[in-house]
């Protein structure tokens, strides 16, 4: 073979082939453009399960929010899908770390907090929160959850300090969480940042120190044995109230038989007296006779009385005729 491009052949040696290269560049330019459909193709659609919802942006601006299922986007970064956990419960430890399966490591920068009466207490706290606006979850704040843990670190503090420590280690500590609750899901609504927050709890509190922890136990158990002296006397009460019910029932009943034989008596003496002055008003002097007779019969009861219906002239009346009567009857 010489230089200028021509081929020269022996009958011993076969042709060499000549290489076609339009068609090499056609076969790689198919190539090029199967690989650019299958590509394009492959990120025209995206799948959102149905924990999440995508944020679709077209050229960077927001222009729909997509459920679960598959969707379509136009390709090569002119449509983008961003998709966000919206239907997950999330969480945030405050004051301690979980580590492990029933281990934590404690952050006392955290939960050491000082009460409204000026005493130091540890308090961990349990936090729960969800996406409720994926846009503004991406787009309206910069690391929305450290927002939020700063958010319920501040009302947490906000809240204790306001509140004394007996509150804090007994009885109070619901009452804090759900002040804490609405401080925070009112100041969310006005920040915006996307997230909704589920359930506020405290984990954990106690007193900084050893010495502390026993006083208030000594406390909490005065405050029990104090809980089971008043239920015994709710008990004794209990026992004893349906016997003195009784008992007051009895009296009032007693004293409403009482009440009632009085006004039947009161109303027959009236009865009588009502009969007896209209008699008395037919008869005015023979009644007023017989009533004197009998008031004399029931002063002096058992004297046998002399009525002198003389004109009291008679000498025979002066003298103890039945005595008389009796010795003259002894000696026949």
């Amino acid at each position: 073979m010489e230089n200028d491009g021509t081929y020269s052949w022996t009958p011993n040696q076969s042709p060499k082939p000549k290489t076609d290269w339009k068609k090499v560049r056609r076969i790689l330019v198919t190539i090029a453009v199967v690989l650019a459909i299958v590509i394009a193709a492959s990120s025209c659609f995206y799948t959102v399960d149905d924990k999440q919802q995508a944020v679709l942006t077209t050229f960077g601006k927001v222009t729909d929010v997509t459920d679960a299922g598959l969707h379509f986007k136009l390709p090569f970064g002119i449509q983008k899908a961003e998709k966000v956990d919206v239907n997950v419960y999330q969480k945030i430890e405050l004051g301690y770390n979980t580590t492990g399966q029933d281990l934590y490591a404690t952050n006392t920068n955290e939960s050491t907090m000082i009460t409204g009466d000026y005493n130091i207490v540890n308090v961990d706290f349990f936090v729960e929160y969800k996406i409720s606006d994926p846009v503004a979850y991406l787009y309206s704040s910069n690391q929305p959850e450290m927002i939020l843990r700063n958010l319920i670190q501040s009302q947490v503090r906000n809240v204790v300090g306001s509140t004394s420590v007996d509150a804090v280690l007994t009885d109070g500590k619901e009452n804090i969480q759900i002040q804490v609750k609405e401080l925070v899901t009112q100041i969310l609504s006005e920040y915006d940042i996307g997230l909704t927050l589920v359930d506020v709890r405290i984990q954990d509190s106690e007193p900084p120190t050893q010495d502390v922890i026993e006083a208030f136990k000594a406390v909490e158990t005065a405050k029990q044995q104090a809980e089971t002296v008043v239920n015994d006397a709710t008990a004794y009460k209990n026992a004893q109230l349906p016997n003195a019910q009784a008992q007051a029932d009895k009296l009032i009943q007693n004293a409403e038989y009482l009440k009632q034989a009085r006004i039947n008596e009161a109303t027959e003496q009236v009865a009588m007296f009502t009969a007896m002055y209209e008699q008395y008003a037919l008869n005015p002097e023979i009644t007023r006779s017989r009533m004197y007779y009998e008031a004399i019969a029931e002063v002096l009861p058992g004297v046998k009385l002399y009525i002198n219906t003389g004109d009291g002239s008679a000498v025979d009346m002066l003298l103890p005729l039945e005595s008389i009567v009796n010795v003259t009857e002894g000696e026949n």
